[in-house]
């Protein structure tokens, strides 16, 4: 949470995009093809995995990793031009979207135009050669931000990059020091108002890590004074754990209790149920009814729906980063419809902005209740993501009520939303009063 962040960005919805394997044609004319489609599903917010040249020394795969980037300042030939990457951004903005990129400044790839035009911007190893101070990047090279010219250069790249974009989705942002960072926004700042910053924070074992080796390693509250967003990994394993049948509802719904009371007010968490790096929330639970019912939940959620392409047909795998893998959009399952009905929702009340916000889960089942408050409205969410729910106690007056998820009627019966209700709704209610 900056100092400026916009709370609004809890009413949007952002769609994650990879070039390479988003199309057959792997290519930023063929994407824009399909943004009517992006558009339609109710995104707001597209984020573009790297753009950029991708290194060839020591490269994974056929066709390497798109986080081993050899150019800061160019985009990849293989999608395009320069001119077809301006012109897919002013097609997503003439759709009313907004466009953000990758911006990796931890590491290049070993043959990037910075190792070979400034390889004092590197971190070296004893032996005075290139290497990484963590982790088992084998195709890249740390930098090392000691360098204040470094800064300089990259800070210039960004500024660069926001006379066309939106802002910037940044990569392992919590190992880079955030002082950069408070620097970077405010001089793009100057370019462009309003951009969007997300921080890919790091969860919180590998915080520890990197602090037992005498690395950086911000915390997302660290995060929060430069970023508008940060990734949901700081609970990430309690999440997983939940779907493995590891963790119980009650201990998920209690941290993410915890997480809205430890960061600033005006916190922006992205609400994910996968990206690039995790599995697909198909290979966890295998049934699309019970992602639906996952998708209604975490849109419920204080912060930015999120959706990584494919998702909304179902997709079982994630793609590889390092080879032509296209999403496969022939599963027999296109859940695109209920994504915009979400978003709908999403977007039309202020109180999943603003109001007071608490998560529970019902004793000895798994079903999650969601409220918001804000003087005299308020909004519940019943979610029972998978086997037996039960009636459901509510402050709200008895009455009817339309479920905002498929605008069916909702009774309140003596303060108790009935079993019967719920299972009849496929699990998923929603009131608004």
């Amino acid at each position: 949470m900056a100092s400026d962040t916009n709370i609004n960005l809890r009413n949007q919805v952002m769609y994650s995009v990879y070039v390479r394997n988003h199309t057959p044609e792997g290519t930023f004319k063929a994407l824009e093809k399909d943004l009517p489609r992006i558009k339609e599903m109710g995104v707001d917010v597209i984020w573009l995995m790297p753009i950029h040249p991708i290194g060839v020394v020591g490269k994974k795969g056929k066709l390497g990793c798109p986080y081993s980037i050899k150019d800061y300042r160019a985009v990849n030939p293989a999608y395009g031009t320069r001119e077809d990457f301006v012109q897919l951004v002013d097609a997503i903005h003439g759709l009313g979207m907004k466009c953000i990129i990758d911006v990796v400044y931890n590491h290049t790839s070993k043959d990037s135009v910075l190792s070979i035009e400034h390889p004092e911007f590197f971190y070296k190893k004893e032996d005075g050669s290139f290497g990484n101070q963590v982790g088992d990047w084998s195709d890249v090279y740390d930098l090392d931000y000691k360098n204040k010219d470094l800064w300089d250069y990259q800070i210039d790249t960004l500024k660069m990059w926001a006379e066309i974009v939106d802002g910037f989705r940044c990569d392992v942002a919590s190992i880079v020091p955030i002082e950069f960072w408070n620097r970077a926004r405010s001089e793009c700042a100057k370019v462009k108002k309003d951009l969007i910053w997300l921080a890919e924070s790091v969860e919180i074992g590998f915080i520890k890590y990197l602090r037992s080796i005498n690395c950086v390693a911000n915390s997302d509250n660290t995060m929060y004074s430069a970023f508008d967003m940060t990734y949901d990994y700081d609970i990430w394993n309690f999440y997983d754990g939940y779907l493995k049948g590891k963790v119980s509802a009650a201990d998920y719904a209690e941290v993410l209790n915890f997480q809205d009371g430890i960061y600033p007010e005006n916190y922006v968490k992205i609400r994910a149920l996968e990206n690039h790096d995790r599995d697909r929330v198909m290979n966890y639970v295998h049934d699309i009814e019970t992602v639906k019912r996952l998708l209604a939940f975490s849109y419920f959620q204080k912060g930015m729906a999120f959706i990584y392409a494919g998702e909304e047909f179902g997709n079982d795998r994630t793609p590889s980063l390092f080879d032509i893998d296209t999403i496969d959009r022939n599963t027999g399952y296109d859940i695109s419809g209920y994504i915009s009905k979400l978003s709908e929702i999403k977007k039309q009340y202020s109180i999943f902005a603003d109001g007071l916000y608490e998560v529970k889960a019902e004793p000895d089942t798994d079903t999650f209740v969601i409220t918001y408050c804000k003087g005299n409205n308020k909004a519940l969410g019943i979610f029972n993501i998978k086997g037996e729910t039960k009636d459901i106690k509510t402050d709200i007056p008895d009455g009817t009520y339309k479920n905002i998820f498929n605008d069916c009627n909702i009774a309140v019966v003596g303060g108790t939303i009935h079993k019967s209700e719920i299972d009849s709704n496929n699990g998923v209610v929603g009131i608004i009063i």
